[in-house]
């Protein structure tokens, strides 16, 4: 994706040389089970720290963040730009819309955080806070995608999962997110997780529409890059990689065939209104 020189946002806070140790994961083990459950955590977030800190005896050992590298810096102005993309696209559809679109922070940390949804790991993955309309990253996440997940990687799968996060701010703003935990009431199990399926396929969707209006940044093989990593975070694919079978009822994100096509719809379509999750994967 072009980036080099654009406007970046004001609205990233950097933790990553300033707060929070990393959690030490017992081999790394426990951190990869609790990351395949939780990847693009959305509304699904989960406050894990407490199930951390009872696996280790109790008492969570941390180290102290490192100085930030040169690489790092290079990274961290990459997310600026791209939320500032991600700021100007979504200010426009919102206006032409008649709404306001009220930007959100993006947090990024080492380890582990704190946040008005609790605390959270690195092992968490990406996730969206609703209670402080927040995006939380550890970017070292990103080396997990393609070494454990199978993904491509490149620039643009980390602009993807910016984009989807940022779609779960969306449905906050519009009063989805709200909505679906209210249907989720009094649910089974698997009718709950429908929801929240539709949900997640609802927030590709908004990244896929997203990538449609910023096709004059984009570069030759990054819609690739999103569709493999939209493929390694699959229900069906973590379960399969982990597991050896899968269990549908109890998938929260969706499937890898579903989360590519609902990116490509929005990418395709670039019309806010294509993306009623909700009836149509009924």
């Amino acid at each position: 994706m072009k980036w080099l020189g654009r406007r970046q946002s004001d609205n990233v806070e950097d933790r990553r040389s300033v707060s929070g140790g990393k959690a030490v994961l017992g081999g790394g083990i426990i951190g990869v089970i609790i990351l395949l459950v939780n990847v693009f955590g959305g509304e699904n977030a989960k406050v894990i720290t407490p199930i951390l800190e009872q696996l280790q005896g109790g008492q969570p050992q941390t180290e102290t963040a490192a100085p930030l590298s040169a690489e790092d810096k290079e990274l961290g102005d990459f997310v600026k730009v791209t939320l500032a993309y991600t700021e100007d696209i979504w200010g426009k559809i919102f206006e032409e819309n008649g709404m306001t679109y009220k930007e959100p922070k993006l947090v990024l940390f080492r380890g582990s955080v704190q946040t008005a949804c609790g605390g959270a790991s690195s092992a968490s993955g990406p996730f969206y806070c609703p209670g402080d309309q927040k995006v939380y990253m550890d970017l070292d996440f990103f080396e997990e995608l393609k070494t454990k997940f199978g993904a491509k990687g490149g620039d643009f799968a980390i602009a993807y999962v910016i984009a989807h996060e940022i779609g779960h701010h969306v449905q906050t703003l519009l009063g989805t997110s709200a909505k679906m935990r209210e249907a989720q009431e009094g649910k089974s199990e698997a009718a709950a997780n429908k929801l929240s399926v539709a949900l997640e396929l609802q927030a590709d969707f908004y990244a896929g529409v997203w990538a449609h209006y910023n096709k004059q940044n984009l570069d030759e093989g990054d819609i690739e890059e999103a569709l493999s990593a939209a493929h390694a975070v699959g229900d069906d694919a973590i379960q399969s990689k982990m597991q050896g079978h899968v269990v549908p009822d109890s998938f929260t994100h969706g499937t890898s065939e579903q989360r590519m096509y609902w990116f490509k719809k929005g990418y395709n379509s670039g019309d806010i209104h294509q993306g009623n999750t909700f009836d149509e994967i009924r």
